[in-house]
């Protein structure tokens, strides 16, 4: 409203300068007689100063007002900047915080995991692709004698030339992208089992080395191997002994009684020549048992034999016919012994002595079993079965004899030291531990025994034909 009025006060004035510029200004207040009358003059431009200043007033009244709106919404705009600016700030604040509390963790992490591989009992050594190394924990500084920040980013084999692991090694790992595992050993006295794996999902490619040093362990191993060697040389000894004994015994009794005949008048030649034939006998199974000891002991250690394991089993048949035939009470050529096995039996590759021990322990411990049965009526029976079933040949071997407990199935394949119980009997169900030596340690097979005490027993041998 106040521009229209300012703007007819200024048409209005402006008319009354152009006019002036060209006729009477006062034109309007002449008297009649061409006087001025200043007192209208005066009036009328008390009264344009009137509306002037009015509408310069009511304008900066107006003005005033329209500024403090504008200033109380710049204040309201300022607040709510404030308001912006202190909330954005806090959430910089609170992102600033997460950010260190992050970083924080990570760095915490990063000494975590650079602490695991520096303190890793094993040496640890990280390639690029370049063959350079980038990590060198402790346990290589102090196998190399070199501190890791003498070796990093520098080629491997020039720095440490003496590692057992070659480039074709290693780009081999690469190529196929898989774990390669190496077993080193240095003249028998070191041994070290080395790990090279890729790297995967990184921007550099790599690989990692792990040389673990496994020498006190395999030594370890070796001893524990030999010790159960001893043990079962020394069960297998104290067996054959027993074995031995038997027709030691009846030899010297023999010798007694030709040295007792030899002493009465008239001499019993055809009695003598019996007992020096049954001498001879015995002489001649306990050379048997002997050189079965000597070829058991001497075998082993080298490499192992393509053979039929159904031919293996009828020598060890034929092995205790003689071996097994001077024992007290029931003697093996006294038990049917039946086998059953198919006519494609392939060959697998073994320890062929070893094998006939194991045979010839289970054929003792079934002839005990069957001894002990009292019983008139019964007819002492071993079956033997050969199966193939898949990539494995399993060997049973069943007897009728008096079973197992359940209590002597769990220890039936541990070592024992007694040769006999208080009343000097021989139990030859305690004597099959290097039985199970030869077959799960020198042959990677298992063997277990299923028993019932008024059925039987059955022996099962698992054996890998590859």
């Amino acid at each position: 409203m106040l521009k229209p009025l300012t703007s007819v006060a200024l048409s209005l004035l402006t008319l009354l300068f152009s006019q002036a510029a060209t006729a009477d200004v006062f034109w309007f207040v002449r008297n009649e007689d061409g006087s001025t009358n200043w007192q209208y003059v005066a009036n009328f431009s008390s009264g344009i100063l009137f509306i002037a200043v009015s509408i310069t007033a009511l304008r900066l009244f107006f003005s005033r007002r329209q500024a403090r709106r504008y200033n109380n919404e710049l204040e309201e705009i300022r607040t709510q900047l404030e308001l912006r600016v202190k909330e954005r700030t806090a959430t910089l604040e609170a992102e600033i915080g997460e950010h260190r509390s992050t970083t924080a963790r990570l760095r915490s992490s990063e000494a975590y995991i650079t602490s695991i591989l520096r303190s890793m009992p094993l040496m640890l050594i990280g390639l690029n692709k370049q063959n350079r190394i980038t990590q060198w924990n402790h346990r290589a500084e102090e196998i190399s004698g070199m501190a890791s920040d003498t070796v990093l980013g520098k080629d491997l084999w020039d720095t440490y030339p003496t590692i057992s692991v070659t480039p074709m090694q290693i780009q081999q790992a690469l190529d196929d992208n898989e774990t390669l595992t190496i077993k080193y050993s240095q003249r028998g006295q070191y041994h070290f089992d080395i790990t090279i794996y890729p790297l995967q999902d990184q921007v550099e490619t790599g690989v990692v080395i792990l040389v673990d040093d496994v020498t006190q362990r395999v030594q370890n191993e070796i001893m524990l191997v030999q010790r159960d060697k001893m043990s079962s040389m020394g069960e297998m000894a104290s067996i054959m002994a027993h074995d031995i004994n038997i027709p030691l015994r009846a030899i010297i009794k023999d010798v007694k009684d030709v040295r007792q005949d030899l002493t009465d008048e008239p001499i019993d030649a055809e009695g003598l020549s019996e007992v020096l034939e049954d001498a001879v006998i015995r002489g001649q199974q306990a050379t048997s048992i002997i050189d079965n000891l000597v070829n058991f002991s001497g075998s082993g250690g080298g490499d192992k034999t393509e053979a039929n394991m159904v031919d293996v089993i009828d020598h060890s048949v034929e092995l205790a016919n003689d071996v097994l035939s001077v024992m007290p009470g029931l003697r093996f050529k006294d038990v049917k012994v039946n086998i059953d096995c198919p006519e494609d039996v392939p060959e697998i590759p073994c320890y062929i002595t070893e094998m006939q021990q194991v045979f010839l322990s289970l054929f003792r411990h079934s002839c005990y079993a069957l001894g002990r049965v009292d019983d008139d009526e019964h007819s002492p029976i071993i079956n033997i079965e050969v199966t193939v079933f898949y990539d494995n040949l399993w060997v049973r071997i069943q007897h009728n004899g008096r079973g197992i407990s359940l209590e002597e199935q769990k220890t039936i394949f541990e070592p024992f030291a007694a040769d006999g119980d208080a009343n000097g009997q021989y139990d030859a169900g305690k004597r099959l531990s290097f039985s199970h030596f030869i077959i799960v340690e020198q042959h990677q097979g298992q063997i277990a025994v299923t028993s019932d005490p008024d059925v039987g027993t059955t022996f099962h041998i698992q054996l890998p034909l590859r």
